[in-house]
Order: C-alpha cells, then structure tokens, then sequence
C-alpha cells in the first residue's frame, strides 16, 4: 500500500521521480492498484465489477470499471512489488508498450509506456491487483490496449492512463 501526502508537496516535487524510475529499472512497483507517472505522481485505482441483477454469476455479464479515487503528487510506499514477468511487448514511434504479471500473485498484472530508448524511460505504469496478468499488449497513436487472461481488454488513452476503458475479450473462451 501507499501513504499519500499531497497536500503538504509542492506540485512537481522531486520526493518520488528518482525513485519511481530506479524501481522502474530494477522491474519493481508500488503494491496495490495504482498508475505511477513519470515526473513521481500516482492514481489510486479500484476496480469496479458489475453485474444485471438477472446474471449475477454470469462472468461474462459482468462490466468492469478502473476508477481513478485519488491522485498523489507525494506518497511513500509502504512496499515494492516485483513486476518481473514481461509477456508482451510492442513498439510505435519511439514509444513501447509492455505487460506482464507479477511473481507475487498470479492476479495480479502490469501494463506500461516507455519510450523506446536504451534505458526504456518510463512515461507510466499501471498495476492491478485484480486483472490478472496481461498477456497481449497493442499500442498506437491514442493507446495502449492490454489483453489480460482474465477475458478483458483494457484499452489506456497514451496520456491519460487514469481514463482506461475495460471491454469483455470476444477471443475469450468462456
């Protein structure tokens, strides 16, 4: 988990960016539901699961939402996760797109957006708990689409991660 204290950092402030992109190099994230930005801020995610009333153990029925509840301009983890397990990869315009899971749980999946350099200079990262993790990942001019084993279809606007979209997978075998 996450303290957050963005009432007392100032906008901008330099108490995560260094570390966001250490742990980065080192393929390690914040634990819990979270998109880490580039310059050090943070969403705080929760998924959303929904159901008609009439279908509710009809997994295929269900509509699935990735809300943004706080966004953090200071916070100090409380622990790393590994996300060391890379299984899709995809590059556009000096851009990459990455998805994997982490060896810490097997329901938990990671999605980010690097630039395509030596260093692969993070532009965000996106963790959840409870995707499962990605095994597809696409990426154009306006986003990046993850395929999670779950049978979702997460579809991240490039500079607006936070908006995600979730979509049921039609390839999935139910």
């Amino acid at each position: 988990m996450v303290q957050v204290d963005s009432f007392n950092a100032p906008l901008g402030a330099d108490l995560v960016t260094g570390p966001v992109h250490d742990r980065w190099r080192a393929r390690e994230a914040p634990y819990g539901d979270f998109i880490v930005f580039s310059d050090g801020s943070l969403s705080v995610m929760e998924l959303v699961r929904t159901s008609p009333h009439d279908r509710l153990n009809d997994r295929r029925a269900e509509e699935w939402y990735w809300q943004e509840i706080l966004r953090a301009t200071a916070w100090t983890p409380t622990g790393w996760l590994d996300i060391d397990g890379m299984f899709a990869s995809c590059t556009h315009a000096g851009s990459r797109a990455m998805a994997g899971e982490s060896s810490a749980h097997g329901s938990i999946g990671w999605v980010a957006l690097a630039r395509d350099d030596d260093e692969r200079t993070l532009e965000w990262l996106a963790v959840s708990c409870y995707s499962n993790p990605f095994s597809e990942v696409t990426l154009d001019e306006t986003a990046v689409t993850a395929t999670s084993t779950a049978g979702r279809i997460w579809t991240f606007p490039r500079y607006a991660p936070q908006q995600v979209k979730i979509t049921e997978d039609p390839a999935y075998p139910w």
